[in-house]
């Protein structure tokens, strides 16, 4: 999931050819970053947006959703949401909560996006506590400064474009989005366009269709007329893996299956989010060393049932980044084929070659990496088996993720499949 994410022109604030360059606190730039472009800080103008989200890899997917907020102040707003399976008319008034929905669960995919719309940078006030500093952003909107450090269990990487430095883009685990065509809207510049890459081969878009200055608030909009109780509204929450672990009922030993290549021992990670009830509703891919295990600890922890979470006394959603390690045997008797980078190259109806970041190697460098592709042509995988360094295979993951295939037939039936694609540095 979070691995699909693009570096254009990426800038490490780690890599040696950063030296000599004007530092800035990372915590200085975020804020900055932030105050540009939020619409909902307060003191920012009313506004009245609307926002169309879809999928751009299958349109007729069920990840689409109409968007529409009216706000005044981050105290004063209502919010409308709705998509196929989860629907939400929220108002805001003071302490005053109104939440109507339709649907049990806000599913992840579309919460993650509809925060970058708001709130594009979550995670500030913790940045403002990292000590980290990196090179001044400069150049045109195209060339991209980015930190790139671990914290708490994660890592975080956050790009900042050009002069501006606006948001280009931040990734850690649970949220990972891009901010792209950024336009005026009074004094803020405001990403009009926001792609996030939940999985390999699926890309889902925000576009903000509509963002006009409310100049005469009607108060009568806003008044709620019915407070919901706090037990019956949906809240959210990220926890950490053992606390998700302990509420599951029942144990979480995966049953590996054997695969017919790659490794047999190695380590896997999802991100998996769980209604108020206890069950798992999305398992999204966080990368493995087996591309082809993916699909299967996807489906298992799927079937996991937890113990309804409680926070403040009323059941939340709940969500966390979990770690596996594999242990399977290779079926070389009855191998899945695999494919070279030219096979799969005649495959590939769409492509997309990456851009790397600057100091990755010389003219020529070549960097190898191993993609699993389903019966239907989706992309299911991308494996680092060399070690790529990490910028060098994020980039290359990013490109990928947005590739498609024709199906792989053979004997007259479609075969999954596991390639090998080779990029080399022009």
């Amino acid at each position: 999931m979070r691995l699909a994410f693009t570096f254009l022109s990426c800038v490490l604030a780690t890599s040696a050819f950063a030296n000599g360059a004007d530092k800035v606190p990372l915590a200085d730039l975020a804020d900055r970053a932030v105050q540009q472009s939020r619409l909902t800080l307060p003191g920012g103008k009313a506004f009245h947006l609307k926002a169309i989200i879809a999928e751009t890899t299958d349109p007729k997917s069920d990840f689409h959703a109409n968007v529409e907020e009216y706000w005044v102040s981050p105290t004063k707003w209502r919010r409308i949401i709705e998509s196929p399976n989860f629907s939400q008319t929220l108002m805001v008034n003071g302490d005053s909560v109104s939440e109507k929905d339709t649907g049990d669960y806000f599913p992840f995919w579309l919460k993650e996006l509809v925060t970058a719309m708001f709130d594009p940078l979550p995670m500030l006030d913790a940045l403002k506590k990292v000590n980290s500093q990196l090179p001044k952003p400069q150049g045109s909107a195209n060339s991209t400064t980015c930190a790139d450090f671990p914290a708490r269990v994660d890592r975080w990487v956050i790009c900042f474009e050009g002069d501006h430095g606006l948001l280009s883009s931040v990734f850690t685990k649970g949220y990972a989005v891009e901010l792209k065509e950024y336009k005026s809207f009074g004094d803020k510049r405001v990403a009009r366009r926001i792609v996030t890459n939940p999985e390999p081969g699926t890309t889902i878009e925000a576009h903000i269709t509509e963002l006009t200055e409310i100049t005469q608030p009607d108060d009568q909009a806003f008044v709620v007329q019915e407070v919901t109780p706090p037990a019956e509204r949906i809240v959210s929450l990220r926890i950490d893996e053992d606390t998700f672990r302990k509420l599951v009922l029942g144990s979480t030993e995966i049953d590996w299956p054997p695969t017919g290549g790659g490794p047999a021992t190695g380590g896997c990670a999802v991100y998996a989010s769980a209604d108020r009830k206890g069950v798992v509703r999305e398992v999204w891919p966080e990368g493995c060393d087996s591309t082809g295990l993916e699909d299967p600890l996807r489906e298992a922890v799927k079937k996991w049932r937890l113990k309804p979470a409680i926070s403040n006394g009323v059941p939340v959603q709940v969500e966390a980044l979990l770690g596996f390690t594999f242990h399977t045997n290779v079926e070389n008797s009855h191998p899945l084929p695999e494919l070279s980078d030219a096979e799969a190259r005649t495959l590939a109806t769409s492509s997309v070659e990456p851009v790397f970041p600057p100091g990755s190697g010389g003219k020529g460098t070549e960097f190898a990496v191993q993609i699993s592709v389903d019966e239907t042509g989706k992309l299911a995988g991308v494996g680092n088996p060399h070690g790529l360094p990490n910028p060098v295979f994020m980039a290359i993951n990013g490109a990928v993720s947005k590739w498609h295939f024709k199906p792989y037939v053979k004997d007259g039936k479609p075969q999954y499949f596991h390639a090998n694609l080779v990029f080399r540095m022009q």
